[in-house]
């Protein structure tokens, strides 16, 4: 194979990284045999013709894009299979396929069977009883059965406990009987559902005995397990096309007196005897236990997409040569300028800091789960909270980052060959599912109001919000700002717990004349605000914990990285925060010019070693999927490759021509 020639730009560049980038890969993926097994998987699947595209999945129909789809993930499977009979499958394999970068990288728009393993396996885990588990996980796993999970419905999303599908329990038949009463009740966003899945774990209101149990876990068989037509009763479809993943084929479900056994409530938490007695779970939080892990790995998945978008926004900033800074001297490489600097290396930074908090979050998942199979609940409501503002916050800033490199990179940047729009498909669909983001906001803020009432009764605090003991019952009435990485969260922190004790005086004043719920209403903006602010302090104590310790424990030069890193990412917070800041802390406007130098001090001190990082996420070119981001920085023959490979450039004279445009033309003469 010829070996591609390097565009010089881009190799007079590599020359210039001041570390080792095989050591930065290794610290970010956790160690040479993470990285090892990574460039395997990536080899083993992107080396496979079949899964190429033959044409760019752009120019297929939407009916022909699902298609495709499907063709690819059944040999997806096949060679996880394999992989199994090798022993080399892991769970880390399936996390790989299902979201990040090798799986959006295989299919563009997103993976139909995605909410099989993300939320119909772990549901069953989650709230199956170990008979159910025996019954119905091989067969999951093995991929015997499609799943999917039917929560949303067309008139409630993230207000789960207004969701109208009914499950009334008939003792006489020991039978569920599950009904849509209204349009609105209809289940509208399941991934998968459309046409691919032939179960569904659906979430109903439960009746039994004349009484509403509140929302409960139903797995239903949607089709046929042969023919694949819709069961008796049901009425099932796909939604139609949407802003960004196409493939992933969300569907409507409607019931019509559709009779299930009993058995088929996951009964892991709450229970129905057969005589329609209900018991009720330890705690209404262990319903939502599927949702709280798919925001641990929307966490995961906001890094991994944020990563492919500065690594291609850099690369061309690199090799694009535009705009004279001095009128006599030659067009520079874009990355001069440091506007544009600062389009791409605060972003840079945001990848590393929220793949640190994504680990710890998945840390912490994993911990609490455990500690709920033991029957201990008491970190949940925590685990809770952190994973709605974290998946709020991160989705948010992502989207952001996403749509500024892709302004970054120019016009260029608007084609679809430049790779942007499907990350920027993936990480605004993040916005809204799983929980719309304000609503996730207000989430958090309920649990930190009571903590806050918490730490001014003396009571003990669980550790991400220990913070707030130190500024309860007027203690720092007014916190003096300090330039450094710790003073900026230490500002954050004290911003926080006083936007926090502001919604909570808010909520008590208001409960005089209002109801709770109408008083938390009005309080609303200063909610959600108090919820943010906790959340940027969480993610900035986050990477101050792990960088710092990081840096000793590498090379002296990846280390100062590091710094740089942090440096970069805690100015740049402050300065969008500065409203925040000022309000709550002794910041004067001397203190803002000094973050503004110490902002474009970290940017230069990145210039050179920003690359490296990038190339340190480790992303060869079948990963990006970018004409601009590829690895030999050869970014106008890429362009006009990709152009030549439209279907209106197989021909010199399109048929419309003859057809519309010709007579047209003649008609005026």
């Amino acid at each position: 194979m010829t070996k591609t020639k390097i565009n010089p730009d881009l190799q007079e560049e590599r020359d210039k990284i001041a570390f080792n980038i095989e050591e930065f890969t290794n610290w970010y993926y956790k160690g040479a045999e993470k990285v090892e097994e990574k460039r395997f998987l990536e080899d083993f699947f992107l080396s496979d013709q079949e899964l190429m595209d033959k044409v760019p999945i752009s120019y297929l129909s939407h009916k022909e894009k699902y298609e495709q789809a499907i063709r690819k993930v059944v040999l997806v499977v096949k060679k996880i299979q394999e992989l199994q009979a090798q022993g080399r499958a892991s769970v880390d394999i399936y996390m790989a396929l299902l979201g990040g970068t090798l799986g959006t990288a295989l299919f563009n728009e997103s993976n139909p069977i995605t909410v099989h393993f993300v939320m119909f396996l772990p549901a069953l885990m989650n709230h199956g009883t170990s008979d159910q588990q025996a019954l119905w996980i091989s067969r999951a796993w093995n991929c015997n059965i499609i799943g999917t999970y039917a929560q949303t419905e067309l008139g409630h999303g993230t207000y789960i406990r207004g969701l109208e599908t009914t499950a009334t329990y008939d003792p006489a038949t020991k039978e569920f009987v599950l009904n849509s009463p209204t349009l609105t009740s209809y289940k509208w966003w399941p991934g998968g559902m459309g046409h691919t899945a032939n179960y569904a774990i659906v979430i109903a209101q439960l009746y039994s005995l004349g009484k509403h149990h509140g929302i409960q876990p139903f797995i239903v068989q949607l089709r046929d397990e042969e023919t694949h037509k819709p069961m008796p009763g049901i009425k099932i479809g796909e939604i139609g096309n949407k802003v960004g993943m196409n493939t992933v084929n969300n569907g409507f479900l409607a019931f019509d007196n559709v009779r299930i056994p009993l058995n088929h409530m996951l009964m892991k938490n709450a229970k129905v005897l057969e005589d329609g007695q209900f018991i009720k779970p330890k705690s209404s939080v262990l319903t939502y236990g599927t949702m709280m892990f798919v925001r641990v790995v929307i966490l995961k998945d906001m890094a991994s997409y944020l990563s492919k978008a500065v690594t291609i926004a850099l690369r061309y900033s690199l090799v694009r040569r535009q705009s004279p800074i001095e009128p006599n001297k030659p067009e520079p490489k874009i990355i001069e300028h440091v506007t544009q600097q600062f389009k791409i290396f605060p972003a840079v930074a945001k990848v590393v800091v929220f793949k640190i908090t994504a680990e710890f979050l998945w840390d912490m998942y994993n911990a609490v789960t455990h500690d709920l199979d033991k029957g201990d609940l008491e970190r949940l409501p925590e685990l809770h909270a952190l994973s709605c503002c974290l998946k709020a916050v991160c989705t948010n800033e992502a989207a952001q980052a996403v749509e500024t490199c892709r302004l970054a990179c120019g016009g260029h940047g608007y084609l679809n060959a430049a790779g942007f729009q499907d990350i920027y498909g993936m990480v605004t669909a993040a916005q809204t599912y799983e929980g719309e983001n304000t609503v996730m906001f207000l989430q958090t803020a309920r649990y930190l109001i009571k903590a806050w009432n918490q730490a001014m009764n003396n009571e003990k605090l669980t550790p991400t919000v220990a913070y707030l003991e130190n500024y309860v019952n007027g203690k720092n009435s007014k916190q003096p700002f300090e330039n450094s990485t710790r003073g900026i969260l230490r500002a954050f922190q004290f911003a926080a717990a006083k936007k926090i004790a502001e919604g909570n005086q808010q909520l008590e004043k208001r409960k005089k004349t209002l109801s709770p719920e109408e008083a938390a209403n009005q309080t609303g903006l200063v909610l959600t605000k108090a919820s943010e602010l906790h959340c940027q302090a969480f993610l900035l104590q986050a990477a101050i914990e792990v960088l710092e310790e990081s840096a000793k424990n590498v090379s002296p030069q990846l280390g100062a990285v590091f710094k740089d890193l942090l440096e970069l990412y805690s100015v740049d917070l402050a300065l969008r925060y500065t409203g925040f800041l000022l309000e709550f802390s002794n910041m004067t406007s001397k203190d803002i010019q000094s973050l503004q130098e110490t902002l474009e001090a970290s940017l230069k001190k990145l210039r050179y070693n920003a690359l490296g990082i990038c190339e340190g996420f480790d992303h060869p070119d079948g990963i990006l999927n970018s004409v601009l981001g590829t690895h030999d920085g050869n970014v106008y023959e890429n362009l006009i490759n990709a152009a030549m490979k439209s279907p209106l450039n197989q021909e010199d004279v399109n048929k419309s021509f003859h057809e519309h445009l010709k007579p047209f033309m003649k008609s005026n003469l």
